[in-house]
């Protein structure tokens, strides 16, 4: 067993145009001020870094790293959840999703899946030269307007929809695996990707590619009425990356997963500050370490009552006190034998 490393935070909730969160320099010295050890950073945000010059300079990103060592903060990983969004987009949701595209390929579908596959080309680049063996993502979606349908999916559909994602992200899985980066989806509704299942069906479409990998993120599953914790059993071997967010799901005689078109505070499901939601985080924590994670524990703050300051404020404590220091030798060592064939034979009566 290994230990988990912490406490980090990701930094896309927080950057914002005041002080102190107006820059990666300003913002990681708060967050250091906090406790916090590592930061995940959004790629898709100037404030923070500049991706393609991360990509093709190792000198920016040794002093970039620099820079963030003599506060005592690393970089866990890189994120570019909005950019692998882009790289699938079903046509329904083109006007709502330009929103996270540049001016220059905005109305133009296929210009922006060619600009987002660059930028992912890009993170596993700029992660190589930043030295991370991990990066986090969105999978897009071509089905997920047919995820629960009326009229019936016609026959194949899924199959021909597994098969275009797999082909638009073979190549980007083929670029992280010449950095020595594994690529890790985030299981988010929303996505082709949203649960165990999917998964697997991409996985087999990809022929079972050693970078595609995965994010966890309980507060999804809790949304979804997924068993969180059986799910670590299923994919322990794929899990690379680890979300730290809390939820509730609390349905009614009104509403429930679907949660009525209501706000996010009006729903039957929504996201919370670490600790006022229902994760089982110690049995989380526990599985994780059982199963040999070592990577980053990563608070990923959204809460739908809580100002964000006083969440990522209690956010490095309640991480760091679930971390487990795994033990290197068993409890009750002290009262066993050593190996002794002729008393093993004994005790076994042959």
């Amino acid at each position: 067993m290994k230990t988990i490393k912490g406490p980090a935070i990701f930094l896309a909730q927080f950057l914002d145009n005041a002080e102190p969160f107006n820059s990666l320099d300003s913002i990681t010295s708060w967050v250091a001020d906090l406790g916090y050890k590592g930061v995940q950073i959004p790629t898709w945000d100037a404030r923070a870094i500049d991706l393609q010059l991360a990509a093709e300079s190792k000198t920016y990103c040794d002093e970039l790293k620099g820079k963030l060592a003599d506060k005592g903060v690393q970089i866990t990983e890189l994120s570019t959840h909005l950019q692998g969004q882009l790289v699938a987009v079903n046509p329904a949701y083109d006007v709502m999703f330009d929103g996270f595209a540049p001016d220059s390929v905005k109305g133009n579908p296929k210009a922006r899946t060619e600009w987002a596959v660059q930028q992912l080309k890009w993170a596993a680049k700029a992660s190589q030269n930043l030295g991370l063996n991990a990066h986090a993502t969105f999978s897009g979606a071509l089905m997920w307007h047919t995820v629960y349908p009326w009229p019936q999916r016609p026959a194949g559909l899924v199959e021909q929809g597994f098969t275009e994602l797999a082909n638009r992200w073979l190549p980007i899985l083929n670029a992280f695996d010449e950095a020595g980066v594994d690529l890790c989806y985030e299981i988010h509704p929303g996505e082709d990707l949203h649960d165990g299942v999917t998964f697997e069906m991409f996985l087999e479409k990809v022929g079972g590619h050693k970078r595609a990998n995965l994010l966890y993120d309980p507060s999804h599953f809790v949304l979804q009425c997924l068993d969180y914790l059986q799910y670590i059993d299923f994919y322990h071997e794929r899990i690379k990356m680890f979300h730290v967010k809390d939820a509730e799901f609390n349905p009614t005689g009104k509403q429930g997963v679907y949660g009525g078109y209501q706000s996010w505070v009006n729903r039957a499901g929504r996201f919370r500050s670490l600790g006022d939601g229902q994760v089982d985080f110690g049995s989380v924590f526990s599985k994780l370490t059982q199963y040999g994670y070592d990577g980053w524990a990563v608070l990923e703050w959204e809460c739908a009552i809580k100002d964000p300051v006083q969440g990522a404020t209690e956010g490095a404590p309640f991480i760091d006190s679930h971390i487990i220091q795994a033990t290197s030798k068993v409890f009750d060592d002290f009262a066993g034998g050593g190996a002794d064939i002729e008393l093993n034979k004994k005790i076994l009566g042959i």
